[in-house]
Protein backbone atom coordinates (compact mmCIF):
# COMPACT_ATOMS: atom_id res chain seq x y z
CA UNK A 1 0.00 0.00 0.00
CA UNK A 2 1.30 3.48 -0.87
CA UNK A 3 1.65 6.25 1.67
CA UNK A 4 -1.17 8.81 1.66
CA UNK A 5 0.21 12.25 0.67
CA UNK A 6 -2.95 14.37 0.20
CA UNK A 7 -6.11 14.99 2.16
CA UNK A 8 -9.27 15.83 0.15
CA UNK A 9 -12.04 17.93 1.70
CA UNK A 10 -15.59 18.01 0.35
CA UNK A 11 -18.48 20.46 0.86
CA UNK A 12 -20.85 19.01 3.47
CA UNK A 13 -23.86 20.55 1.68
CA UNK A 14 -23.35 19.60 -1.98
CA UNK A 15 -20.48 17.08 -1.91
CA UNK A 16 -18.24 19.06 -4.30
CA UNK A 17 -14.48 18.91 -3.83
CA UNK A 18 -13.65 22.05 -1.84
CA UNK A 19 -9.86 21.65 -1.60
CA UNK A 20 -6.93 19.34 -1.15
CA UNK A 21 -3.98 19.78 1.16
CA UNK A 22 -0.72 18.02 1.83
CA UNK A 23 -0.75 15.75 4.85
CA UNK A 24 2.66 16.92 6.03
CA UNK A 25 4.94 19.86 5.22
CA UNK A 26 7.77 19.60 2.70
CA UNK A 27 11.41 19.97 3.72
CA UNK A 28 11.06 23.77 3.46
CA UNK A 29 8.18 23.75 5.97
CA UNK A 30 5.53 24.60 3.37
CA UNK A 31 2.34 22.55 3.32
CA UNK A 32 0.80 22.67 -0.17
CA UNK A 33 -2.92 23.31 -0.66
CA UNK A 34 -5.29 24.00 -3.55
CA UNK A 35 -8.81 25.43 -3.36
CA UNK A 36 -11.66 24.85 -5.81
CA UNK A 37 -12.45 28.44 -6.82
CA UNK A 38 -15.52 27.37 -8.77
CA UNK A 39 -17.38 27.27 -5.45
CA UNK A 40 -16.75 31.02 -4.83
CA UNK A 41 -18.44 34.12 -6.23
CA UNK A 42 -16.76 34.77 -9.63
CA UNK A 43 -16.88 38.57 -9.28
CA UNK A 44 -14.75 38.46 -6.14
CA UNK A 45 -12.00 36.43 -7.87
CA UNK A 46 -11.41 38.44 -11.06
CA UNK A 47 -8.07 40.00 -10.08
CA UNK A 48 -6.69 36.97 -8.27
CA UNK A 49 -3.29 36.02 -9.77
CA UNK A 50 -2.83 32.47 -11.03
CA UNK A 51 0.03 30.49 -9.55
CA UNK A 52 0.70 27.33 -11.52
CA UNK A 53 2.93 24.45 -10.56
CA UNK A 54 4.23 21.18 -11.93
CA UNK A 55 2.01 18.77 -10.01
CA UNK A 56 3.03 15.68 -11.96
CA UNK A 57 6.77 15.40 -11.63
CA UNK A 58 8.76 18.01 -9.75
CA UNK A 59 5.83 19.52 -7.80
CA UNK A 60 7.49 22.92 -8.13
CA UNK A 61 6.05 26.33 -9.05
CA UNK A 62 6.13 27.35 -12.70
CA UNK A 63 7.12 30.85 -13.83
CA UNK A 64 4.29 33.37 -13.63
CA UNK A 65 2.96 34.85 -16.87
CA UNK A 66 1.00 37.57 -15.02
CA UNK A 67 -2.41 36.06 -15.79
CA UNK A 68 -5.37 36.28 -13.42
CA UNK A 69 -8.56 34.30 -12.90
CA UNK A 70 -10.33 36.83 -15.15
CA UNK A 71 -8.06 35.88 -18.07
CA UNK A 72 -9.21 32.27 -18.12
CA UNK A 73 -12.65 32.31 -16.51
CA UNK A 74 -14.51 35.34 -17.93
Amino acid sequence: MTEKKLDFLFCPSCGSLACWRGISPHEDGVRKMAVNLRLADPASLKGLPLRRFDGLGAFKPLASDGSTVEDIWF
